[in-house]
């Protein structure tokens, strides 16, 4: 069945955490291919030549076409696997994650591998931007000024981000609606404003927004 509703990052991080003196440094990049992958996990190796560990996972396709997961030394299942399920369980696609473990000297046990890995992931998400890529038109809706409060407030009720503002004539509010709300949103512009509102809409894109702006997939 394909999955409609998935999130990636648009922006990687780093996050790290440390358990009973070990290190476990987590690197999380957008990919868009396995070569990417395999070309990211090996850059990490290359740089963190001197650690005990550089485990790895990653996932490719909006439909997760392709997941990988690696222990790189570690007992089987306590590393790489776990790594893979936070990324499954939190719905992140086109991405891989490099851990790096620095030992610290005292043996941790499975359980606690896992948990440290999978903490470590966590935390390398947390310093990453990520978005969830939707379907939907841009548009630009003019009207006077006194159609402009009530369109501003049917997009702030509805959830739309306001892209731009234009202030000249008329004024021009520029935002993206989600193809399924389209119909909703038109109707409530008309009956808010009596007919006098403006709709230009553009071709549909897959597209997020980050920091009140539009990113276009």
């Amino acid at each position: 069945m394909e999955n409609k509703s998935f999130k990636i990052i648009y922006e990687g991080g780093v996050g790290e955490l440390e358990e009973k003196k070990s290190r476990f440094i987590a690197h999380i990049s957008p990919v868009k291919t396995e070569q990417e992958a395999i070309d990211y996990i090996a850059s990490k190796k290359k740089e963190y030549w001197d650690a005990r560990h550089n485990c790895a996972a990653f996932v490719i396709g909006d439909n997760n076409e392709i997941t990988r997961c690696n222990d790189d030394g570690e007992p089987a299942g306590t590393a790489g696997r776990p790594m893979l399920d936070v990324l499954l369980r939190e719905n992140i696609h086109n991405c891989v994650v490099v851990v790096t473990r620095y030992f610290g000297g005292v043996l941790l046990g499975t359980g606690g591998l896992v948990r440290a890995y999978q903490g470590a992931v966590l935390e390398g998400l947390k310093a990453c931007n990520i978005v969830e890529p939707k379907e939907g038109r841009p548009c630009a809706i003019a009207t006077d000024y006194t159609g402009y409060g009530k369109i501003e407030y049917v997009l702030r009720e509805s959830n739309l981000s306001i892209l731009n503002t234009d202030f000249g004539a008329d004024v021009v509010i520029s935002t993206v609606v989600p193809v399924e709300d389209i119909d909703a949103i038109t109707k409530k512009i008309a009956d808010k404003t009596a007919g006098a509102a403006n709709i230009t809409w553009e071709n549909p894109v897959k597209y997020g927004i980050i920091d009140g702006q539009l990113i276009k997939f």
